[in-house]
């Protein structure tokens, strides 16, 4: 090299040694560096820790979650993927019914009548999710199952279904495979309370156990109370049954029953005062087990009906069980009117309304409703259609009780002859004193008896209408005077206590109910008087009255109400006969005048039953 190329090096030397001192960090630099450094190096271990942490997390979650699905699988086999899902809510509606359909078992979870309300003016709700179930158990790969528990998925996707303007349906589905499937179709009309419910198996052969000949079917709820008085709502809320060729029945109302019925049924019923909801099958069910449990009465519920129902199963590629629900009032001719089959067949869904046994059935359908309806369709208030129906029953029996009065003045004006026998005769000879009474009528043609038949005869009217008022669906929250509910007690006063068999409260129709019955029975009472042989009956007539205040204080006021009209128009009939009608002297001089015609000749009936008063009275 020359000088020139040693000068410029030695010069680049000199610069970057100057340079390097000239830029070297101060201590307090140096140690700032350092600081850092460390800070960095914590970091870097702590974020290496927190990845460690974060891997391990996701091993252990991986590992919980393959242990879950190992879990499920032995669980519930093939339906596994249908657990753990999220709720979602479907409804069905139309204008009179509205169906909350839960994918979390595919099934009804809320039935609401949109028409009415409680008495308290909440929605009206048949049955609630968590007071119900509702689903079909079997056994799948050995394994035990229950819709209940599993997800559906809604065929179509909707949220929302509208049958107000056409037929429209809901499908849901317990998916397997694509051509393996558990499904529940609903389906709902407008203007109906009849929801069309079918349960299909698809492709399941070769999933539920080979040796299962059929599924079960599990329907059970909580009976919320509707209506204004609960303990008397109580008694008619039941579990009430149709057998396909026979006659409906019902558990126990109270306290808990259970039947296991092998006959085929046709409907299955949760019937409360007012509304029902009826299970309905296409041709019948065999094997159904039913039971009812009573409540407490201080339970947010009334009753506990559960019905398991045995559906078969044959292990065909598609079995259907098609079927119907009822969700509607407890109306008479509305009932009538549903319970058709598709063959037209009456299937009897009107008895779930108690109008009575026999006679006064008969009564209450062939009479008493057709009236009803008929002064319905020109009145709108319904006191005045029970004051209405009440004076036609009490003209129509008129004749009868015109002919009961006559038969007790005919033994009123024989009482002093009577007391002249009992004064002639002895007590201890009570059987020549019955003789010698039996005597006297015969003579003046007078039948101690004739009283007892009209009576007996307007009976049926009094016991029919005891059973139809309180299941008469029309008077539910019809309000007449004070009375704001005439299928309920129309309370004036509410007590501070609780009387045991009374109630806490004072129905204003039941005391005037039982006023004119006591005024009632003090004008019979002295119509009947004949003799001394029977002191206590007085006693027992007078207390009547006062029983019926305490067993109609809970009753429906309606009921009360007739009552009190019905014994009002009684005492109105027998003054009015007593004083325009009825003449005891001139009844008196008949009897007088039957004396003395000759004496009829006696039956052999009359000759057995003298007969049989000598042979006691020789004893």
């Amino acid at each position: 090299m020359d000088k020139n190329s040693i000068f410029g090096l030695l010069l680049i030397g000199a610069i970057l040694i100057g340079y390097t001192y000239l830029t070297k960090p101060s201590e307090e630099e140096i140690k700032a560096q350092q600081t850092r450094d460390s800070i960095a190096l914590v970091e870097r271990v702590h974020n290496e820790k927190i990845e460690a942490e974060r891997l391990a997390g996701l091993k252990a979650e991986y590992a919980e979650i393959k242990q879950d699905t190992v879990a499920l699988k032995e669980t519930y086999g093939s339906f596994a993927s249908a657990v753990g899902q999220k709720e979602e809510f479907i409804t069905l509606e139309n204008e009179l019914v509205k169906l909350t359909i839960n994918t979390k078992g595919g099934r009804i979870a809320n039935v609401q009548l949109k028409e009415f309300q409680t008495h308290d003016s909440l929605p009206l709700l048949l049955w609630e999710e968590k007071n119900s179930k509702f689903g079909i158990s079997f056994y799948a790969e050995n394994k035990p199952m229950n819709t209940q528990d599993l997800f559906f998925v809604e065929a179509s996707g909707a949220t929302s279904v509208d049958a107000t303007t056409s037929e429209k349906g809901v499908s849901m589905r317990l998916m397997v495979g694509d051509d393996q499937y558990v499904e529940y179709k609903y389906s709902l009309t407008p203007d109906s309370y009849m929801v069309d419910f079918t349960v299909n198996l698809v492709g399941m052969q070769n999933l539920i156990s080979r040796n299962t000949n059929f599924v079960t079917f599990n329907w059970q709820a909580d009976l919320p109370s509707q209506e204004k008085g609960r303990k008397f709502e109580n008694q008619y809320t039941a579990l009430y049954y149709k057998f396909l060729d026979d006659e409906v029945d019902y558990l126990s109302v109270s306290g808990e029953d259970e039947e296991d019925l092998a006959t085929k049924v046709k409907w299955i019923g949760f019937k409360q005062q007012f509304f029902s909801s009826v299970l309905i099958a296409e041709n019948s069910f065999k094997g159904v087990k039913l039971k009812s449990v009573d409540m407490e009465e201080d339970a947010p519920v009334l009753k506990n009906l559960s019905a398991e129902i045995t559906l078969p199963y044959s292990g065909n590629q598609v079995e259907s069980h098609p079927m119907k629900f009822y969700f509607g009032p407890n109306k008479f001719e509305t009932l009538r009117e549903y319970g058709k089959d598709l063959g037209g067949k009456d299937i009897e869904m009107h008895k779930l309304i108690d109008l009575g046994w026999m006679i006064f059935g008969w009564v209450n359908r062939y009479f008493v409703i057709p009236i009803f309806n008929f002064l319905e369709g020109f009145i709108s208030n319904y006191g005045i259609i029970i004051l209405i129906l009440t004076i036609i029953i009490k003209l129509i029996l008129a004749p009868l009780t015109y002919k009961s009065y006559m038969s007790t003045a005919k033994m009123k004006v024989l009482k002093p002859q009577i007391d002249a026998i009992n004064e002639k005769i002895p007590k201890d000879k009570a059987m020549e004193r019955q003789q010698a009474t039996m005597g006297l009528y015969k003579q003046a043609g007078v039948n101690p008896m004739g009283g007892c038949l009209p009576m007996l005869v307007q009976f049926p009217f009094l016991i029919a209408l005891f059973r139809f008022f309180p299941a008469s669906f029309e008077l539910r929250q019809q309000s007449f005077l004070w009375a704001t509910d005439l299928s309920s007690y129309d309370s004036i006063v509410t007590l501070p206590w609780h009387i045991p068999m009374y109630g806490d409260h004072i129905s204003l129709f039941c005391l005037l109910m039982a006023a004119t019955n006591l005024v009632y029975t003090r004008m019979n009472g002295q119509m009947t008087q004949t003799s001394n042989q029977m002191p206590g009956m007085q006693t027992m007539m007078y207390l009547m009255p006062v029983m019926f205040l305490v067993w109609f204080n809970n009753y429906a006021s309606g009921l009360s109400y007739y009552y009190f009209i019905a014994t009002l128009f009684t005492i109105i009939q027998t003054i009015a006969i007593r004083k325009f009608m009825v003449d005891d002297d001139k009844v008196l001089a008949m009897l007088e005048a039957n004396k003395k015609k000759p004496a009829k000749k006696k039956s052999n009936f009359q000759k057995r039953l003298e007969e049989a008063a000598k042979q006691r009275g020789k004893k």
